[in-house]
């Protein structure tokens, strides 16, 4: 079968693999139907997997598939069922498993795509507890955003943050993925919307997808017009997934026991922290990681009543590493993905 692996640090090697074997009892082969991309992805490239990995690499951490063979112990699966994959290792035993906090496992053993291989090829195994069933109003290209993009944000806003319908919002870098998640998650939640762009053309944009305030970042300081926008208030809530560059100004933005939730560090990952800010604005910050099996399913069930993924461009597997420097480069709004049928 055709995958796309790492072949060594930085190096994308797109060609044929053996064939995945027959699924075991509890275990289902399923057909990949699109991958896309994330940051994440990008940290696989520079060898920033935090453990001990082999290489080659299969790469992919977020997909859609299709059922093709279930194991002779599983029920809850058949032939040609549209399934996502969740990326996650979990032990299904410890007592976050059980609890439904996936994400907080205490012996999850991998991320696909990160640690082992993963998910940019034409078949897998998967154990069956592992797969998520796809509403039929769900296209594959929009399910493959489900469990990085939309479970992520899920997650933060609504099981940390806990948004609330009337509160203010600041999303950071409004033209990502889960940036472009955020802004419509917001929205539908009843918030007022303020998102930074890096550039003049991802201003419309935003707005169409019901941002109510858009500062492009490249031109103003972010914490300015957000103090203006709120009159010196400050925001509720802070959607920081951009780390260093906008740490400082992030906490300058929240209002008065404001909460701040990040996701991720992709411009570093060491920020200076103004610590009498914190304790005397009473200021919170959330730390939030992935996303649990349940809020892949909202996520899905948000899609099937209409709310879709912003997709910036479609292409073919082989494609992935030159769309992977459109990433690096925040050449996109929304999400790149490629497919597979």
């Amino acid at each position: 079968m055709r995958a796309l692996r790492l072949i060594k640090e930085e190096q994308l090697e797109f060609g044929e693999m053996p064939d995945p074997p027959a699924p075991g009892a509890h275990e289902v082969l399923v057909r990949v139907r699109a991958v896309s991309l994330n940051h994440i992805d990008l940290f696989g490239l520079r060898g920033m997997a935090f453990a001990k990995r082999k290489l080659p690499l299969v790469v992919g951490v977020e997909c859609s598939a299709t059922v093709e063979r279930p194991g002779a112990a599983v029920s809850g699966f058949r032939e040609g069922d549209n399934v996502v994959v969740y990326p996650g290792l979990f032990c299904g035993a410890c007592p976050a498993c059980k609890a439904g906090r996936e994400n907080l496992c205490e012996s999850i053993s991998g991320i696909m795509g990160f640690h082992i291989d993963g998910m940019a090829r034409e078949r897998l195994v998967v154990p069956a507890n592992r797969l998520i069933p796809v509403p039929s109003l769900v296209s594959p290209v929009d399910a493959a955003c489900t469990t990085v993009t939309f479970g992520t944000v899920q997650h933060m806003l609504f099981d940390n943050a806990k948004l609330q319908r009337g509160e203010t919002i600041l999303v950071h870098a409004g033209g990502s993925g889960i940036g472009t998640a955020a802004i419509k998650m917001s929205k539908l939640a009843g918030a007022t919307v303020i998102t930074t762009v890096g550039s003049a053309d991802k201003i419309a944009k935003a707005k169409a997808l019901g941002a109510d305030h858009v500062i492009n970042y490249r031109e103003e300081r972010f914490e300015g017009a957000v103090r203006k926008i709120t009159g010196k208030k400050g925001v509720d809530v802070v959607f920081e997934h951009v780390g260093p560059d906008t740490w400082a100004g992030s906490l300058l933005s929240l209002k008065r026991g404001g909460r701040l939730v990040t996701c991720g560090s992709t411009s570093g990952i060491s920020a200076e922290t103004n610590l009498y800010a914190i304790f005397q604005q009473q200021l919170r910050i959330i730390g939030s990681f992935g996303s649990t099996v349940q809020n892949c399913k909202d996520s899905l069930q948000k899609m099937a009543a209409g709310l879709k993924p912003v997709i910036d461009t479609l292409i073919k597997l082989e494609d992935f590493p030159t769309a992977i420097e459109r990433l690096r480069g925040r050449d996109v709004f929304g999400k790149i993905v490629a497919r597979l049928d």
